[in-house]
């Protein structure tokens, strides 16, 4: 299995099309107004417009109504939704058919243990913060993902990646894709292009090996 890789936190079309040309396979887009990398819908769907198909397009979510959820992609036209916030198995249940994403903030080996409630199609590991929902740039011990070795297929790995660090994680574990957001960024919502070509070569080289 070649683990794929996504591009979180697009804001503007540059970066977009930057991300694509360089061999991204996801592109996530942030729906939480809370969050530096919040991109309005309106702005979204005009971007969207513009990406190949080839590329797959997320959009992010933290505790939204289910029908503002099914409104914004149905609008945008995107292909998976991911919810990061503290949605309950039945609300994530509730969106078979979107290609759903549930975010786990993984502080030790127990964060794990509540993902059979789910019937998300993928899940998303990222740090644990106490007052913050993604994007913290930091990561969280890789040595809990050995109990997920037969899930990788559905795992997503985040927090705290670089393309100095991807490589090595991918040692310890290969999951379905990995998620990147401030770890190629020069601001954020901005992203560095040169950071994202060397974090889908290391990913893309790696596989290679």
């Amino acid at each position: 299995m070649k683990t794929k890789v996504k591009i979180c936190g697009i804001t503007n079309l540059r970066d977009a099309r930057a991300a694509a040309a360089a061999g991204a396979d996801l592109l996530g887009f942030v729906f939480y107004k809370k969050s530096p990398r919040y991109i309005a819908p309106s702005k979204a769907r005009r971007l969207i417009a513009c990406l190949p198909r080839t590329v797959r397009k997320v959009g992010v979510f933290v505790n939204e109504g289910k029908e503002c959820v099914k409104a914004v992609a149905a609008s945008c036209g995107l292909d998976m939704v991911q919810f990061h916030g503290t949605e309950t198995p039945a609300y994530v249940n509730s969106f078979k058919g979107y290609g759903a994403i549930k975010a786990v903030r993984v502080r030790d080996r127990r964060s794990l243990d509540g993902l059979g409630r789910y019937r998300a199609d993928f899940f998303l590991l990222d740090t644990f913060h106490r007052c913050r929902f993604g994007g913290t740039g930091k990561r969280f011990a890789w040595k809990v993902l050995a109990s997920l070795e037969k899930k990788k297929a559905k795992i997503i790995v985040s927090g705290g990646l670089t393309p100095e660090n991807v490589g090595e994680l991918l040692r310890v574990f290969k999951p379905y894709a990995v998620d990147v957001s401030s770890g190629v960024e020069k601001a954020p919502g901005r992203k560095d292009h040169g950071l994202v070509k060397r974090f889908i070569d290391a990913v893309k080289g790696f596989e290679g090996r």
